[in-house]
Protein backbone atom coordinates (compact mmCIF):
# COMPACT_ATOMS: atom_id res chain seq x y z
CA UNK A 1 0.00 0.00 0.00
CA UNK A 2 1.23 3.61 -0.52
CA UNK A 3 2.39 5.78 2.21
CA UNK A 4 0.22 9.19 1.53
CA UNK A 5 2.73 10.19 4.70
CA UNK A 6 6.16 9.43 2.50
CA UNK A 7 5.85 11.98 -0.73
CA UNK A 8 7.58 15.17 -2.12
CA UNK A 9 6.49 18.28 -2.40
CA UNK A 10 5.81 17.89 -6.44
CA UNK A 11 3.21 14.97 -5.59
CA UNK A 12 1.74 16.97 -2.82
CA UNK A 13 1.67 19.73 -5.48
CA UNK A 14 -0.27 17.10 -8.18
CA UNK A 15 -2.63 15.87 -5.34
CA UNK A 16 -3.58 19.39 -4.06
CA UNK A 17 -4.09 20.48 -7.96
CA UNK A 18 -6.90 17.99 -8.58
CA UNK A 19 -8.59 18.61 -5.42
CA UNK A 20 -8.27 22.01 -5.95
CA UNK A 21 -9.67 21.73 -9.70
CA UNK A 22 -12.76 19.10 -8.24
CA UNK A 23 -13.49 22.07 -5.22
CA UNK A 24 -13.27 24.92 -7.75
CA UNK A 25 -10.82 26.32 -5.30
CA UNK A 26 -7.42 28.61 -6.31
CA UNK A 27 -3.89 26.90 -5.90
CA UNK A 28 -1.35 28.90 -6.15
CA UNK A 29 2.42 28.76 -4.74
CA UNK A 30 4.36 32.16 -4.34
CA UNK A 31 7.98 31.41 -4.48
CA UNK A 32 8.22 35.23 -3.77
CA UNK A 33 6.81 35.04 -0.36
CA UNK A 34 8.97 33.18 1.75
CA UNK A 35 13.01 32.54 2.07
CA UNK A 36 15.06 30.61 0.51
CA UNK A 37 13.67 27.52 -1.37
CA UNK A 38 10.19 28.09 0.38
CA UNK A 39 6.98 29.30 -0.66
CA UNK A 40 3.50 30.46 0.60
CA UNK A 41 0.80 27.92 -0.93
CA UNK A 42 -2.28 29.07 -1.28
CA UNK A 43 -5.44 26.85 -1.32
CA UNK A 44 -8.79 28.52 -1.67
CA UNK A 45 -8.73 30.86 1.63
CA UNK A 46 -6.00 29.04 3.57
CA UNK A 47 -2.22 28.70 3.33
CA UNK A 48 0.37 27.18 4.48
CA UNK A 49 4.23 27.65 3.99
CA UNK A 50 5.98 25.20 0.95
CA UNK A 51 9.29 24.16 1.17
CA UNK A 52 11.30 22.82 -1.87
CA UNK A 53 8.99 20.94 -3.98
CA UNK A 54 12.12 18.50 -5.18
CA UNK A 55 12.43 17.36 -1.14
CA UNK A 56 11.03 14.67 1.14
CA UNK A 57 7.78 16.40 3.28
CA UNK A 58 8.34 14.21 6.43
CA UNK A 59 5.32 12.77 8.32
CA UNK A 60 4.97 15.37 10.80
CA UNK A 61 5.20 17.85 8.64
CA UNK A 62 2.90 17.26 6.11
CA UNK A 63 0.18 16.61 8.47
CA UNK A 64 0.65 20.56 9.66
CA UNK A 65 0.37 21.36 6.39
CA UNK A 66 -2.98 19.32 5.67
CA UNK A 67 -4.74 21.07 8.75
CA UNK A 68 -3.69 24.39 7.93
CA UNK A 69 -5.55 23.79 4.56
CA UNK A 70 -8.07 22.52 5.96
CA UNK A 71 -7.33 18.49 4.46
CA UNK A 72 -7.52 15.45 5.94
CA UNK A 73 -4.81 12.41 4.97
CA UNK A 74 -7.85 10.66 3.43
CA UNK A 75 -8.53 13.87 0.78
CA UNK A 76 -4.72 13.06 -0.54
CA UNK A 77 -4.60 9.05 -1.02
Amino acid sequence: MYDVYNMNGNELLKKLKKIAKDRKLILDLVKSHGKGSHGTLYFGGKKTIMKDPKKEIGPGLLKAMLDRLGLEKKDIE
